[in-house]
């Protein structure tokens, strides 16, 4: 296995006023982080090749680093993880030489557990060895209940080699008594709390997991005599493979070149608790979520953010790029034409904290550039995914109205991010929330904007395919985000101090 040390000079690189990439362990950006991408592939020859393209396809569900496992008749288990973009790892042939067989899972990481920042061993899939074979395995999610979990395992004699809520799930699958592998793990997540969209594989089995409320997503292809698992299926896209469906929440899928997909439902029935916001966000818009397109649904977003809150201006323009179908949504129902005011500059990473004042605060600048001729003496409608602390919306703001800029008014194609996500989504601590402290009157008035309105809980809820909107008594989504209402108790952050919303 391959588990090469941190040289310090690649932990701390120095610093360069544009190498943002470099600088993500310290920097904080004013949007949700993506959670990870998973993704596994058996039947097919160098299977590793194409998990790197799938992982490539889902790097936008983790940034930071990235790994492969794979399986050798012949040479057993191999493995690579890196830091940084899979294009600028995981395409070097030097290196995939080193990944052969017919049987692959791999990983993409933005970390919302264990250490923030650069630490290899936090770097999934995990491996572990057992009585009657290897096994690894990658996780998208959160555990809530990692810190109980973690706690009692050492207790009883585990030694954790990571900081991550995932390795749990390898040292309760090694203190199993079952059978064998498969049953191991059914065992090992029965004890796991929270969200798991789970990529696992043995020496001739690819296996997937979803948790019984289905939080996170993972789909199923068929690419020739292969089968793919993906936590998108613009993974299954780029490798031109067959989507099948999604797996089920609380399903379990073992998959081997002989027996084809075997599926079984381990856990005890719960309500689907999909996560919302894989619509509003997190997945591509090229992605399918079920059966729908993620970029017809934002470009629905628009329109019932446009029907909830119209107002009098001459253009709408995104904050590019996940604003983009909403904004289109909003323009198409509102007669209003739109432009792209916003530029983005597509070489350079996300925007992040700079070690000086000056560079801090070119940041916004050197990702976005206005369109000055376009937006010069105009009513602007911008149209943004969410506003999180505000940061960002403030600078945009101030770089629309340097322009020339008449109005500017503040469309949000989410509702208010009030709460913190404990189910794979890195959110702030809940008093570092804009829409925590403030109403939406005081959040206009500390943005300084003409107007700002959100879309209703009601209206996200018709823009995903549920006509009725919400249901109060046991809602179609999880959206804790925006409600307050968390489907599995997080217990760890209890014992914190969280206190969760009042019962009304």
């Amino acid at each position: 296995m391959d588990s090469e040390p941190l040289a310090l000079s690649k932990k701390f690189p120095a610093a360069h006023p544009f190498d943002f990439d470099a600088l993500r362990p310290f920097g904080d950006d004013d949007k949700l982080k993506e959670e990870c991408g998973v993704f596994g592939v058996v039947g097919l020859a160098d299977a590793a090749n194409f998990v790197a393209l799938g992982l490539h396809a889902l790097q936008h569900r983790g940034q930071e680093a990235g790994g492969i496992v794979c399986h050798h008749p012949e040479h057993g288990f191999n493995s690579a993880r890196r830091f940084g973009y899979v294009r600028d790892n995981f395409t070097k042939a030097s290196l995939m030489e080193t990944l052969p067989g017919p049987l692959a899972i791999g990983h993409v990481r933005y970390s919302t557990a264990g250490s923030k920042g650069a630490v290899i061993r936090d770097v999934q899939p995990f491996f572990g060895e057992f009585s009657m074979g290897g096994a690894a395995i990658a996780h998208n999610g959160n555990i809530t209940n990692a810190d109980a979990l973690r706690k009692e395992l050492i207790e009883r004699g585990s030694i954790f080699q990571s900081n991550s809520d995932s390795e749990c799930i390898i040292h309760l699958m090694a203190r199993s008594l079952q059978r064998n592998i498969p049953e191991r793990m059914e065992d090992a997540l029965r004890r796991v709390e929270g969200a798991f969209s789970v990529v696992a594989m043995t020496r001739t089995k690819l296996i997937g997991v979803r948790d019984p409320h289905g939080v996170r997503p993972l789909v199923l292809g068929r690419l020739g005599e292969g089968w793919v698992l993906s936590s998108e299926t613009c993974g299954l896209d780029i490798i031109g493979a067959e989507y099948i469906r999604e797996i089920k929440p609380g399903e379990m899928v073992v998959i081997t070149e002989e027996d084809g997909v075997e599926s079984s439902f381990p856990f005890r029935p719960r309500p689907s608790k999909f996560c919302i916001f894989e619509h509003v966000y997190f997945s591509r818009p090229d992605s399918i979520i079920g059966g729908r397109s993620v970029y017809e649904t934002r470009r629905q977003i628009g329109v019932e953010l446009a029907r909830e809150n119209p107002v009098d201006a001459d253009l709408v323009c995104a904050v590019p790029d996940s604003g983009t179908p909403a904004a289109i949504g909003y323009s198409q129902e509102s007669g209003i034409p739109f432009a792209m005011g916003i530029i983005r500059n597509q070489y350079m990473g996300r925007t992040f904290i700079e070690p000086t004042e000056q560079i801090r605060n070119m940041g916004v600048r050197l990702k976005l550039n206005v369109n000055r001729a376009l937006i010069k003496g105009k009513r602007v409608i911008l149209v943004d995914d969410s506003v999180v602390r505000g940061t960002t919306s403030r600078k945009i703001k101030e770089m629309i109205l340097d322009a020339g800029a008449r109005e500017v008014h503040f469309r949000i194609a989410s509702p208010p991010t009030a709460w913190p996500c404990f189910y794979g989504v890195d959110t702030p601590q809940r008093e570092k929330l804009l829409a925590a402290t403030m109403t939406e009157d005081e959040m206009t008035e500390h943005l300084a904007v003409d107007s700002l309105k959100f879309i209703s809980l009601d209206g996200l809820y018709r823009a995903v395919g549920e006509a009725k909107g919400r249901s109060a008594d046991c809602p179609q989504y999880c959206d804790a985000c925006f409600s307050g209402e968390y489907p599995v108790t997080p217990s760890d952050m209890l014992e914190k101090g969280f206190e969760m919303k009042a019962a009304e």
